[in-house]
C-alpha cells in the first residue's frame, strides 16, 4: 500500500472520478492525501467536526451510529471507492460533524480530501448539481424524519399493544391467585388450631402431616380430565363425603378433583385420622391442596410473565450487539410472541424449523422487523382465520424462512409493485408502518440476501434468503 502512486490514471478507475476532466483530477492530485490505518483503529468518531471526505482504495471499514447510548453498526464495507467521512461536504451549512464513527476492519488505505477546500471547487465545478443536491438532501432529510417517526411511533404503538395484551392475562391471573392463597392459609391457621384444640394425639397429628404431605405431592402430577371424567369424579367424591355427613361436601368435591385425588384417597385418610377428626382433617387438605394449586398458578403465570419479558427482549435485542452471528429460529419465536394478540386464536401457526440449520451473521433487531412485518401482512391478509405457516430450510450456502399464509393471494398487478417505497395496500393507521420496501432494504442491502414472494389464492409465500457467511454490505 506504502507504494500507491496517485496520478490521473490511478483516479479514473475510481468510479468517483472516472468522468472528471484532466484539470479536475489534477486538482485532486494537488489536494489529496494518502492514509494508511491499521486493523481495529478508530478512524472518525461521530459528532466531531466534518474536516475531511474519505474514499477506500483499500481494505474493510465498518461505520457505526450512536442510538440510545450504544453504538449501532449501519454499514461494513471492502468496495474500493467507497467514501465516508464529510459526505455532504456540498451543503452550505456551517459546522458540518461527522454523522457516524468509521473504524478500520483490516489494515486499509484512504485518500483523503479537505473538505472545505473540496465544497468550494465542487460549487465551482457544477453550480447547478450542487443547488440540486442541496435541495434533494434537505428535502430528503425532512421527509425522512416526519416519516420515519410516524412509522416508529406506529411500530412501538403495534408491539407495546400485543406485549400490554399478553401480559395483562399472566398478571391478573397471578394477582386473583394471589388474593385467594391469603384467605387459604388464613383458613389453614384456623383449620389447625381447631384440630390443636381437640387435644389431638402427636402421633396422630405426624400422621395427618404425612397424609398432607403425599395427597400435595400428587398435585403436580394430576392428569388432565376431561369435562364427562371431571364431573364423574366430583359426582364420586360428593357422595364419598355424604355418606360420612361431611356437610357442604360438594365445596370440597372440586377442590379434591382437581388436585387428582379419588374416592380411594380419602379411604386413606379416613384410616389414618377416624371418624372423629375426619371433617377436620378433610377441610385442613381441602386448604393445603387449594393453597398447592394457587402457588402452582402463581408460578405458572409468573413464568409466563418472565418469558414474555425474555421475548421481548430477544425481539429487542435489548443489550446485545447488533452484528452477530444468529439462530433465526430464536427471532421467529420471540416475533411470534410479540404478535400473539394480533394473531388470535383464528389463526393456527405451524413451525416446521430445520434445527440443524447453522447460525448466521446478522443484524438480528432489524431481521426481526422482517419478520414482524410479513408476519403482520399474513395474518393481515387472512383476516383472523386461517393457517401461518414459518418454515426454515438450508439452500446451498444460504438459510432460508418461508413465511406462507392461506389468505386471498396477491394480485400480480400488485405483486409487481410490492418492494416499492410507500406502496401499500392498507388503510391508513393500519399495519406495522414499515413497509416491504423497507424488508427489502434490511435482506438485499444489509445482509446481502434475496427476498421473494409466491402467491395464488390460499397459499401466499415470502421467502428470506440469508448467506451463511459473512458478507460486506455497501
Amino acid at each position: 500500500m506504502s507504494e500507491t502512486q496517485l496520478t490521473r490514471e490511478f483516479l479514473r478507475e475510481l468510479f468517483l472520478f472516472t468522468d472528471l476532466s484532466d484539470a479536475q483530477l489534477d486538482w485532486i492530485l494537488d489536494h489529496a492525501k494518502l492514509e494508511q490505518y491499521a486493523a481495529d483503529t478508530a478512524i472518525i468518531s461521530e459528532g466531531d467536526p466534518a474536516t475531511c471526505f474519505y474514499v477506500l482504495l483499500s481494505g474493510a471499514l465498518r461505520m457505526t451510529r450512536l442510538v440510545g447510548g450504544s453504538e449501532v453498526e449501519t454499514v461494513r464495507s471492502d468496495q474500493r471507492g467507497a467514501y465516508c467521512g464529510a459526505t455532504q461536504f456540498f451543503y452550505g451549512q456551517q459546522q458540518q460533524r461527522y454523522g457516524a464513527s468509521v473504524y478500520a476492519v483490516t489494515d486499509l488505505m484512504f485518500l483523503t480530501l479537505p473538505a472545505k477546500e473540496f465544497a468550494d471547487q465542487f460549487r465551482s465545478w457544477f453550480p447547478m448539481a450542487t443547488h440540486l443536491l442541496e435541495g434533494s438532501y434537505l428535502g430528503w432529510r425532512n421527509t425522512d424524519a416526519l416519516i420515519g417517526q410516524r412509522r416508529r411511533l406506529l411500530a412501538l404503538g403495534e408491539m407495546s399493544a400485543g406485549l400490554t395484551h399478553e401480559l395483562n392475562n399472566p398478571a391478573a391471573a397471578a394477582v386473583r391467585a394471589t388474593a385467594a392463597l391469603r384467605e387459604r392459609v388464613a383458613g389453614m391457621r384456623h383449620k389447625l388450631a381447631i384440630l390443636a384444640k381437640r387435644d389431638i394425639e402427636p402421633d396422630l397429628l405426624e400422621l395427618l402431616l404425612d397424609v398432607q404431605e403425599r395427597l400435595v405431592k400428587q398435585v403436580a402430577d394430576a392428569p388432565p380430565l376431561t369435562a364427562m371424567q371431571q364431573a364423574d369424579r366430583e359426582d364420586e367424591i360428593g357422595d364419598w363425603l355424604e355418606e360420612r355427613d361431611i356437610e357442604q361436601g360438594w365445596d370440597l368435591a372440586p377442590i379434591f378433583v382437581a388436585a387428582g385425588l379419588s374416592a380411594e384417597s380419602l379411604d386413606h385418610v379416613l384410616e389414618s385420622v377416624g371418624d372423629g377428626l375426619l371433617d377436620g382433617a378433610l377441610r385442613w387438605l381441602a386448604y393445603a391442596l387449594e393453597t398447592e394449586m394457587l402457588m402452582g398458578e402463581i408460578e405458572d403465570s409468573t413464568t409466563r410473565i418472565s418469558a414474555l419479558v425474555g421475548a421481548a427482549k430477544q425481539y429487542s435485542q435489548m443489550d446485545r450487539a447488533p452484528h452477530q452471528w444468529i439462530d433465526v429460529h430464536d427471532g421467529l419465536d420471540s416475533t411470534l410472541v410479540m404478535l400473539a394478540g394480533k394473531i388470535g386464536t383464528g389463526v393456527k401457526v405451524v413451525k416446521e424449523y430445520d434445527r440443524s440449520l447453522p447460525t448466521v451473521p446478522a443484524y438480528a433487531g432489524e431481521l426481526n422487523q422482517v419478520w414482524t412485518n410479513i408476519i403482520d401482512n399474513a395474518v393481515s391478509a387472512m383476516d383472523g382465520t386461517g393457517t401461518l405457516t414459518l418454515r426454515t430450510s438450508r439452500d446451498g450456502d444460504r438459510v432460508v424462512v418461508e413465511i406462507g399464509d392461506t389468505g386471498p393471494g396477491i394480485s400480480a398487478e400488485t405483486k409487481q409493485r410490492i418492494f416499492e417505497p410507500f406502496f401499500t395496500t392498507k388503510p391508513v393507521g393500519e399495519g406495522t408502518g414499515l413497509g416491504l420496501d423497507i424488508s427489502w432494504r434490511i435482506v438485499v442491502d444489509r445482509h446481502r440476501g434475496d427476498l421473494r414472494v409466491e402467491s395464488e389464492p390460499g397459499d401466499t409465500r415470502f421467502r428470506v434468503y440469508l448467506p451463511t457467511t459473512e458478507q460486506a454490505s455497501e
